[in-house]
């Protein structure tokens, strides 16, 4: 065991633990959205509850959620551990701070995102999974000749977000996520050595489309369920289309200019 311990203990282990247990939480994330998006549907809640049933009761994605729990801890464990180590290598910070200049401001706040990010991930559990798991309030409904019964996961779910607070703490935990992800992603790559002047131009799209997507997705779900508005999903389409088309145009031009100087 003496490989686990070492892993656990280097800086370099610790880093790619970091690293893909974040690859593999934003994974979970787009699969989530997925299945999440169903809740615009407009057709009463049938195929969220059904989707919601399918993945509740299926042994392999419930042994893959049980496995996201525990990476969302090692996760949190790891980067703890890493900004202590690097707090205690450096106890006095620089006299002339000049990272502004050359780093982005979510890089040099990750744990302040993630730490917004988790607070939202305990309150989303306890809204939802754990209602779920152990609630009282969710009934069980069927629909036309089927004879399985579901649980009311939809009305669950409608009914949280008629309150004003949580819809609000969705949209701004959203926000967070974005910044989050949006340094996480060049991370993982860079962490893991694939990150190259060939490449890492559309790396950084692709991160940039991830982060905007994916929380976008989030955020409009409780906005159009709070407002009850009657077209879901082509709002949901609407506001995904002009945020691939923002990430695809934006242009990183720092990153550019270094790939420029490096071919030179």
């Amino acid at each position: 065991m003496n490989w686990l311990v070492n892993t656990l203990t280097s800086t370099l282990g610790r880093k790619l633990i970091t690293a893909l247990t974040g690859l593999f939480m934003m994974l979970f994330l787009v699969v989530h959205l997925i299945g999440n998006i169903q809740l615009l549907k407009g057709d009463g809640g049938e195929a969220f509850n059904k989707y919601a049933h399918f993945m509740g009761h299926n042994p392999l994605i419930q042994t893959v959620s049980i496995a996201n729990f525990g990476f969302i801890l090692l996760h949190v464990v790891m980067t703890l551990m890493l900004t202590l180590q690097n707090k205690k290598a450096r106890p006095i910070s620089y006299a002339h701070d000049t990272m502004g200049k050359s780093s982005a401001w979510s890089s040099r706040n990750m744990g302040i995102l993630g730490t917004v990010v988790l607070i939202f991930i305990v309150v989303h559990l306890q809204n939802f999974w754990y209602q779920m798991k152990f609630g009282t309030s969710v009934v069980d409904i069927k629909y036309g000749t089927d004879i399985t019964a579901y649980k009311d996961l939809y009305t669950l779910t409608s009914v949280a977000f008629q309150e004003l607070w949580l819809v609000i703490l969705y949209v701004i935990s959203m926000a967070f996520l974005g910044l989050h992800l949006s340094h996480g992603f060049e991370s993982v790559f860079q962490t893991l050595g694939l990150y190259h002047l060939k490449y890492n131009v559309l790396i950084k799209k692709i991160g940039i489309a991830l982060c905007v997507l994916v929380p976008a997705g989030f955020a409009v779900i409780p906005v159009v369920m709070h407002l009850q508005l009657p077209y879901g999903f082509p709002i949901l389409g609407g506001v995904l289309a002009v945020a691939l088309v923002l990430s695809v145009v934006y242009q990183p031009k720092n990153l550019t200019k270094v790939m420029v100087a490096g071919d030179a």
